[in-house]
């Protein structure tokens, strides 16, 4: 088994979080009068941060100050709709017990803040699932830089080949490639299979078990 560790991404990729994203992403653009959008269209505004995510829902040309206004008042929102309907996906949660009791050490790196992402590992997956778990922070570069995945690796005493990342849009699978890792593209999640393609992902499964599958017949 040449993989010792796994990375996954968090939303889109372990857990459906669209609907609250959406619900309280379109709160916040209600209260400043801005047009809504569709649960759809969010699907390509998320993977590079809270900032970003705002960015692309608001108008082109919002003033900076507004949009991280909208940030602040997102966040507030979000800190009281965020498991109103998330829920991991089908096969998520046998994948991830398989996989730690064959040995894989499992870690999460997310462009969601970290804060968050901390609250979602401890809501929906067992005590120690992860060993390691970051989210976006300010002293860290977000993805598809490397330093997180690689800060990760180095925790796990795990060497980046034999390091898998897996998410389910370009910017994870550049992290991976960026780190020097293999990639694993996830089909069920917000973007194309088509853009992981594109991306050159090692390989793109389309259930969770053939993640087990990979990491176990590799050689």
């Amino acid at each position: 088994m040449p993989y010792t560790s796994i990375i996954f991404d968090l939303d889109g990729t372990l857990l459906d979080t669209l609907d609250d994203i959406a619900e309280s992403i379109n709160s916040v653009l209600i209260s400043h009068s801005f047009p809504s959008h569709s649960k759809e269209s969010y699907k390509g505004f998320l993977g590079n941060g809270l900032y970003n995510l705002i960015s692309k829902s608001v108008p082109e040309n919002t003033a900076k100050s507004i949009i991280q206004d909208c940030s602040e008042a997102f966040k507030e929102i979000y800190s009281d709709n965020w498991k109103k309907n998330c829920c991991p996906y089908n096969g998520i949660s046998t994948m991830l017990a398989n996989l730690s009791n064959q040995g894989v050490k499992l870690a999460v790196l997310s462009n969601k803040p970290h804060e968050f992402t901390c609250l979602f590992v401890d809501e929906f997956f067992p005590k120690d699932m992860f060993r390691v778990v970051l989210g976006q922070r300010d002293d860290v570069e977000k993805k598809p830089h490397p330093a997180g995945a690689l800060a990760i690796s180095r925790i796990l005493q795990s060497r980046p080949e034999k390091t898998l990342f897996v998410g389910d849009s370009d910017v994870d699978i550049q992290t991976g490639r960026a780190a020097g890792m293999g990639t694993v593209g996830v089909s069920w999640g917000y973007r194309s299979v088509e853009e992981l393609i594109e991306n050159r992902a090692g390989i793109i499964v389309n259930q969770p078990s053939e993640i087990v599958k990979h990491v176990l017949s590799a050689t």
